[in-house]
């Protein structure tokens, strides 16, 4: 049986395509989430083709009337697509045609080559809006949760060996200066996705008198000195997706903070840690083991970051072998660049979720920090002031660790005379190192786990986040 072609086969072809070959090539299962940048850019377009008489202000209304009802059709559920017309565009200019007669003349001067070029950049640019504020809600919900626990000490990890001493809220800020970098590259990805590309056709532009500044004005492709961005060569426009493969890179780096924070997450949460205690409602169980609660969320957002990583290898393979200028492997990209944002923005929102939802366990950090032996470093800098060279210093102290081990005895239990044993710059007062409220008193330095320096950037991230 013959199938009725499609409204994306022009008179060149006698028939439609064969119907593996419809459905090996449609594109509307996914890329239908265009839908509301497809009807912006569409309403755009409109206005521009009646300043350049190409419509008439009665077509341009109808098209206008047409266009939002379709919309409010799509928003409400009530909208059917069609996968014989293959994807977003086609599907709502052949309602919209349907409807209005004068719809038939919307596609003057525009190829659906830069069509999906400029709805990606209008659905990005949202996209990475939205993922902006996902991420100040996860930096708020880490600066709240040192507030609440400023004066719980940790141990900090090197290689995963207990190594000196800091305060809780600076490990938090850790990520939270991080994920500013996050927000940083996004923001400068953003203003690369804002440029404008429709008025470049198929390939080559047009020969009718477009107004692309106009239609660049209406849809805000506007820099922070309100100029027009536009792209400026029309090749380059249709066939460019650099600012899909900036996002998924950037999008990757998030995914890897993310992981890396879940990965801490995870570890406090187990019983050898134990530092914090996850709410119910943000851990699941066992099928099998009763006593079990899994830090499910941290867990699948680390495991999720290899799909966002596979996103980025997948764009930027789809892309090195292209020619000029549009090919049809650009369909591929949707997909990979809706996963990575709908990717991390889920997992932003639910480690934010969750370490809103979270305890810290203050007396097993208080045990763990309570270790003398990361105070041993400050041990040597006792020596140091005491007029000895560091590398002389720190060997020292490697000798008063490895007696304090051969005689089974904490740092802080040596005798004077078992230090002066090893070093007869040891003191009276070399034993006074080891009073920890005091040594995190002395690190005070710009970017220290001190006292007073984490109140000072708790209170700088409290306020630069409201």
């Amino acid at each position: 049986m013959k199938r009725k072609s499609p409204v994306s086969r022009s008179g060149r072809f006698a028939g439609g395509p064969a119907a593996e070959v419809a459905q090996f090539t449609e594109s509307i299962s996914f890329d239908w989430r265009l839908w509301r940048h497809d009807i912006q850019g569409s309403l755009a377009h409109a206005a521009m083709l009646h300043k350049i008489g190409v419509l008439t202000r009665t077509e341009k209304n109808a098209i206008a009337r047409g266009l939002n009802q379709i919309g409010r059709e799509i928003s409400a559920g009530k909208f059917t697509w069609k996968p014989a017309l293959e994807d977003v565009h086609m599907n709502i200019e052949a309602e919209l045609t349907r409807r209005v007669p004068a719809g038939a003349k919307l596609h003057t001067a525009r190829s659906r080559n830069d069509q999906v070029a400029l709805d990606l950049r209008l659905w990005l640019r949202d996209e990475i809006t939205a993922l902006l504020g996902d991420i100040a809600g996860l930096q708020r919900a880490l600066v709240s949760l040192g507030e609440q626990n400023a004066g719980v000490l940790i141990p900090g990890y090197t290689h995963l060996q207990r190594a000196q001493p800091v305060a809780f809220a600076h490990h938090l800020l850790a990520y939270v200066e991080m994920l500013e970098r996050d927000c940083d590259r996004l923001w400068d990805c953003r203003a690369r996705v804002n440029v404008c590309p429709l008025g470049s056709g198929a390939i080559a532009g047009s020969t009718l008198p477009l107004d692309r500044e106009f239609v660049a004005r209406q849809l805000g492709f506007l820099d922070i000195h309100r100029r027009v961005q536009l792209t400026q060569n029309s090749m380059d426009a249709v066939s460019d997706r650099d600012f899909a493969v900036e996002f998924c890179a950037a999008g990757a780096l998030l995914a890897a903070h993310l992981s890396r924070l879940a990965e801490d997450v995870i570890l406090w949460a187990s019983a050898e840690f134990h530092f914090i205690r996850i709410a119910d409602a943000y851990t699941t169980g066992s099928s099998l083991m009763p006593q079990k609660k899994n830090p499910d969320i941290a867990e699948l957002t680390r495991g999720k970051t290899g799909r966002v990583f596979g996103n980025l290898m997948s764009l930027l393979t789809l892309l090195k072998g292209l020619p000029m200028t549009y090919n049809r492997d650009l369909q591929e990209d949707k997909e990979r660049l809706f996963d990575t944002a709908d990717t991390v923005r889920a997992s932003t929102r639910l480690m934010a979720a969750m370490l809103s939802h979270t305890q810290v366990n203050r007396p097993a950090c208080a045990a763990a920090a309570s270790d003398p032996a990361l105070l041993a470093t400050d041990l040597a800098d006792y020596l140091v002031r005491q007029g000895l060279a560091f590398r002389p210093a720190h060997h020292a102290v490697g000798a008063v660790v490895a007696l304090a081990e051969k005689s089974d005895k904490p740092l802080n239990q040596l005798t004077l005379a078992e230090l002066q044993s090893v070093d007869k710059h040891f003191g009276r007062d070399a034993l006074d190192v080891f009073n920890l409220k005091t040594a995190m008193a002395q690190r005070n330095q710009t970017g220290a786990p001190g006292t007073k320096e984490v109140a000072k950037q708790l209170k700088r991230w409290r306020q630069q986040l409201s």
